[in-house]
């Protein structure tokens, strides 16, 4: 017992108080007697407690202002308070210095004398807790969007709002507004970190780029030495202290910060907080591309802050979000600022594998690209083995083979395998080797679309359908900046977000609901047809058109009709410039 003694029951309350030599004070510990690790095995789940309610009590109790008077009016009795405070403030009795101990788990706050679960029911009511575990916050823009109630409107504000920190990790950065937030952030005092894609490119002539322009403004600005296609943001996080986990604001997404990204393309960008493990999640991700990252050096004094170490095994578990990072598919060395690859891992194929064989009902996938062999072979496999299966694949029109150069790449892909004979490494190689599968996805039966807005595509006037997410059963919705390729797996890094249950019920309709918008692009076929008679009759030939939902013989029957009206469409002098080449004179 917890320095108590069971008493007959003959004697009052208040005289086995006083005949134990336990004073007033003491009375909470009388009424609820705690057994001293009664719960000390785990096996209660954080003791009934959710995980951001664990997160919350956690971060509240090691915070300097969580004082023994604080915790008594919590109804904590004086002994029980008194000994968590002296707990996490360490032998010196000072919060803030070297030899403090705060509290990792609950765990360890149990085998505190005189805490038990009561104690822990008390914290858990404390306001700070029940506000920051309130239901999580989500929401979700789609582009494209008037500038005013885009994605990049949105975060300037988000930024705007920053009181600590902001970890950006962007592949393009290019929106002014966005740019001069981070700066104002900075004025303000928020610890601001970027990195970016452009920032090796920038650093051979950096005068006037972004990466110059942010480091200006007091940014630290830096870049790694593989692709770096996130687009996340951390506000407020867990940088220096895994207790802002439960607070934090995250943005993911496939948008990037540009023109493009928010009033021209199809994307999405998701705004939560109060999810403590994505935040977590992500800020572990921030920090290991910050360790190992390159600084851009524009301003030689900007500082270079690790922040604190997020222990993977301390991360709570959530039922309804997690994030896979294809970051696991690297690995690094002591001192060196490079990413080795991992042969044949797939760490963001494999969660979306899973989801392909589990599926029930449909599967709806939006996305720029689908070039991954683990996916689309799942896809393949999913539909022999249930015909009845709605699977329904929506991507741009980049992806558009014919079915001769599918006829090619397969011919290649043999070839390759034949070189490398028995040699595995060799022959996952050729595997992973770009191929498009758009051809072999819809000839067995599963529905495909191109967004189709061009007769060759160029990034100059591409409107693109630049979504990376999928949907399946309608309950689980996976997102963030993963296309659907072997390059994104193991040559970039990348996100995806999986969220899933009642708590992300209303957010997953919403991706439901857009993704049956973009399927129904033309649903009738009203802009085809008046682009077929332009192509058939006009004086002159639109190469670059309003976007369709086409299938894949309804592209390769438009692209027979340009050819045989504008038989030049395919000569050098449009191949090699194409936005000099819109339309075509008869």
């Amino acid at each position: 017992m917890r320095g108590h003694t069971r008493w007959l029951p003959v004697l009052s309350l208040g005289t086995a108080l006083l005949v134990s030599g336990c004073g007033p004070d003491d009375l909470e510990e009388a009424l609820d007697p705690e057994e001293e690790g009664v719960f000390a095995d785990g096996k209660l789940d954080n003791y009934g407690f959710g995980s951001c309610q664990t997160q919350a009590m956690l971060s509240f109790l090691n915070a300097e202002g969580t004082s023994v008077d604080a915790l008594r009016g919590l109804k904590v009795s004086k002994s029980a308070a008194t000994n968590i405070v002296a707990h996490r403030d360490g032998p010196d009795g000072e919060a803030g210095t070297a030899d403090d101990d705060p509290f990792d788990d609950l765990v360890e706050l149990d085998k505190v004398k005189y805490v038990g679960l009561a104690v822990m029911k008390r914290v858990s009511e404390a306001a700070p807790v029940v506000q920051a575990c309130q239901a999580a916050d989500v929401d979700v823009i789609f582009s494209p969007q008037p500038y005013a109630s885009s994605h990049l409107s949105r975060i300037a504000t988000l930024i705007d709002g920053a009181k600590s920190s902001l970890d950006v990790a962007m592949y393009n950065l290019s929106d002014s507004g966005a740019i001069a937030a981070l700066g104002r952030a900075v004025q303000r005092g928020v610890k601001v970190r970027y990195i970016n894609e452009e920032g090796a490119l920038d650093a051979k002539a950096p005068a006037g780029t972004t990466s110059a322009k942010l480091e200006a403004l007091g940014v630290n600005v830096r870049y790694v030495s593989r692709i770096m296609h996130h687009k996340f943001m951390i506000v407020d996080g867990p940088r220096d202290d895994a207790g802002k986990a439960a607070s934090a604001t995250l943005v993911s997404g496939s948008a990037n910060w540009s023109n493009g990204g928010g009033t021209r393309y199809d994307e999405n960008t998701l705004f939560l907080s109060k999810v403590p493990r994505l935040a977590l999640r992500y800020q572990a991700e921030f920090h290991r591309l910050w360790q190992y990252s390159k600084d851009f050096v524009w301003d030689a004094n900007l500082p270079y802050e690790l922040g604190a170490t997020i222990d993977p095994a301390s991360i709570p578990a959530d039922e309804n979000a997690d994030a896979a990072f294809t970051s696991d598919n690297f690995t690094n060395k002591p001192g060196s600022t490079t990413f080795y690859k991992i042969v044949g891992k797939n760490t963001v194929a494999d969660v979306l594998v899973k989801a392909i064989q589990g599926a029930k009902t449909s599967i709806h996938i939006a996305s720029g690209h689908l070039r991954s062999r683990p996916i689309s072979e799942a896809l393949l496999a999913a539909k022999a083995a249930k015909p009845s299966l709605d699977i329904k694949v929506y991507l741009d029109g980049q992806e558009y083979i014919s079915a001769a150069t599918h006829a090619t790449q397969v011919k290649d892909l043999q070839t390759c395998l034949q070189q490398a004979g028995s040699n595995a490494s060799a022959m996952q190689e050729c595997k992973d080797k770009g191929f498009y599968f758009s051809y072999q996805v819809s000839q067995a039966g599963i529905a495909l679309r191109f967004k189709y807005y061009a007769y060759r595509w160029d990034y100059n006037y591409a409107k693109q359908m630049h979504n990376k997410y999928m949907v399946v059963d309608g309950k689980t919705l996976i997102t963030g900046s993963y296309n659907l390729s072997d390059n994104a797996e193991h040559n970039t890094f990348e996100n995806m977000m999986v969220l899933t249950g009642a708590p992300y019920a209303a957010l997953i309709q919403k991706y439901e609901q857009s993704f049956a918008g973009l399927w129904a692009t033309d649903e009738g076929g009203a802009k085809l047809t008046a682009l077929k008679d332009k192509i058939a009759n006009a004086a002159t030939i639109p190469l670059v058109f309003d976007a369709m939902a086409l299938s894949w013989q309804q592209v390769t029957d438009l692209k027979a009709l340009i050819v045989a009206n504008c038989p030049k469409v395919n000569s050098a002098e449009y191949r090699n410039d194409p936005p000099a080449h819109t339309v075509c004179p008869r």
